[in-house]
């Protein structure tokens, strides 16, 4: 249903910005006929799906036919609060607007913005030009604006505009409205099509990459207790190293399957547990007990860094994530690191942080640095990605289905806190950091005594 314009008297300058006193200044527009609108409108809605072409197809069809200075389509940013610029039609004599129009915010915007009825404003000056009378039709869809269509007159001979033509234009700019929404629901879909499109793409290259990385742990066993059968060892030490390889190999496979069965279930949303006071130094020792073989293998230095306390550090989690955590990202320092050093370190930051209506008195921030093969700067956002690994020929020389970086990721912000990674580029090492809740702020110290482990 039609609704009347509210008309306004501007009374200070607008930009669309606010303006000064002038007279009415609506001039002998043409006066299109019914049938006349009915094809526009008509063209609007068969034009295509395509949004700019919608857009345009309107701005050409009522400038044109109304004979107006210039007829914009604004659509609102709702982060500057300025008024877009989709397309335009003007006169040849005007000059196109190249910025977008600022709308101030009295009483008669607030009626279009917020009750969605047509406005009516004189005198208006638009980006510095002559004074002029605006006509502003929001296009509608169930009753909500998707975008405004704004006509201008220039002119010093007023002359009213005939009702009849401005209820017609207030269909038309429904009828356009609903051409919007077809049209951004139609690239909604198209893009939801290719983002399902893309994640099955990526599920599929995910498994392949699995089924492959399963495998060859599985071989690995099934060889190794084949030759033993076999009775193919020389002596019992070699029977022993058979033995120890299947069971390296098992040891990888389970790994394998605990990240995909792990991801499922965070995926599923099964991960919720018991969050209570877990002591930082107990895991620190697992993950030094775990590192510091591997490392000298390797010839690589472990160093850790430690915040100078008396009592224990105390941190709001859960002990195996938190284990699991630091596995999988000093694990993956390990396996990409080559030769240099493995750097891990704890910072104690005190902060009231509130937390699922909990008050926190700070945060733990835990570090692992490495001077491994890094990954340069565009493929890192592709690293907390599920079903991605960053490099298939990494994939291939190091093994793994690249997600114990996306179960970090889950298993941390499930605690409270967040993970980051860094890298300068490729061949230039990485920082892989998170947070957890502290429990209770430790008592620090400031002698050179710190936080130690066992040896």
């Amino acid at each position: 249903m039609a609704v009347s314009p509210i008309f306004y008297t501007m009374g200070q300058q607008i930009d669309l910005t606010e303006q000064s006193q002038g007279s009415f200044l609506l001039d002998s527009l043409q006066s299109p006929g019914i049938s006349q609108l009915t094809a526009i409108a008509r063209r609007i809605r068969r034009n295509s799906l395509h949004l700019p072409s919608i857009w345009q197809e309107a701005v050409d069809s009522i400038g044109t036919a109304l004979g107006v200075s210039r007829c914009l389509l604004l659509t609102p940013d709702p982060q500057t609060q300025q008024l877009e610029i989709q397309a335009e039609f003007c006169q040849p004599s005007v000059t196109p607007f190249t910025s977008p129009l600022r709308p101030g915010s009295n009483g008669p915007w607030r009626s279009l913005f917020d009750l969605n009825q047509p406005l009516m404003l004189q005198d208006v000056q638009l980006q510095g030009e002559d004074l002029a009378v605006l006509w502003i039709f929001p296009t509608l869809y169930q009753n909500q604006a998707n975008g405004y269509l704004c006509l201008q007159q220039v002119s010093a001979v007023p002359m009213p505009w005939p009702e009849e033509t401005v209820l017609l234009l207030q269909e038309l700019a429904e009828q356009t409205g609903m051409a919007i929404a077809h049209a951004t629901l139609h690239r909604e879909l198209k893009q939801d099509k290719k983002a399902a499109e893309d994640a099955s793409r990526l599920k599929s290259e995910f498994l392949a990459s699995t089924t492959h990385e399963l495998r060859t742990p599985l071989n690995g066993i099934i060889g190794f207790l084949r030759l033993i059968l076999d009775d193919m060892a020389d002596s019992e030490e070699e029977k022993q190293e058979f033995i120890e390889e299947a069971y390296q190999s098992a040891l990888l496979l389970l790994n394998l399957i605990n990240d995909i069965l792990d991801l499922a279930k965070i995926e599923a949303g099964n991960v919720d547990v018991e969050l209570e006071a877990v002591d930082f130094l107990e895991v620190l020792q697992t993950i030094k007990n775990f590192v510091l073989p591997q490392a000298q293998n390797k010839g690589l230095t472990f160093n850790l860094n430690l915040p100078k306390i008396q009592s224990p550090l105390l941190i709001h989690g859960n002990y195996r994530w938190l284990l699991q955590i630091m596995l999988n990202i000093v694990g993956n320092a390990l396996k990409f690191t080559q030769e240099g050093s493995i750097t891990l370190t704890a910072e104690i930051i005190p902060r009231s942080i509130i937390w699922e209506d909990h008050e926190k008195p700070g945060l733990l921030k835990v570090s692992i640095a490495d001077t491994g093969i890094g990954v340069s700067l565009e493929q890192q956002s592709k690293l907390f990605k599920k079903f991605v690994q960053i490099d298939g020929s990494h994939s291939r020389s190091y093994g793994g289905t690249g997600l114990g970086l996306v179960i970090s990721q889950k298993l941390v912000e499930a605690m409270g806190g967040k993970v980051a990674f860094f890298s300068m580029g490729e061949g230039l090492g990485s920082t892989v950091t998170f947070t957890v809740l502290l429990d209770q702020i430790p008592t620090l110290t400031t002698s050179d005594t710190s936080l130690e482990l066992d040896h």
